[in-house]
């Protein structure tokens, strides 16, 4: 497979599995929304591929932060997640970025290192 969405999620939130379900599924939703605008081919081809998504974990709110940082810096579709406030956490706590789909090489070179969350 030639393309890919990545998750990046905070581990040291300590949410519920729920909520962090939500999470992830806004940050697959709103990226993928600003792939599908931006750049129509590789949405279409990353869905006709199966959509492959991918996982993965930063320590804290600045890790999330810088990754968020460098992918929109490459210019890849990206978006930053924040909780709206509503049950678990502060209004506002970012808990999220979403990657692509985009060119699974170039995500890579943002989130390659970081662990795939169990």
């Amino acid at each position: 497979m030639k393309f890919k969405q990545v998750i990046v999620v905070r581990k040291d939130l300590k949410i519920s599995c729920g909520k962090l379900a939500v999470q992830v599924a806004h940050a697959s939703l709103e990226s993928a929304e600003v792939a599908r605008r931006k750049f129509p081919d590789i949405f279409k081809k990353w869905r006709d591929e199966g959509g492959k998504k991918v996982v993965v974990y930063v320590d804290s709110e600045q890790e999330l932060i810088n990754v968020y940082n460098r992918a929109s810096d490459l210019g890849l579709p990206t978006v930053l997640i924040r909780d709206a406030g509503l049950t678990e956490l502060e209004p506002g706590t970012p808990t999220a970025v979403g990657i692509g789909p985009y060119e699974g090489k170039e995500i890579d070179k943002i989130t390659g290192e970081l662990r795939l969350f169990k």
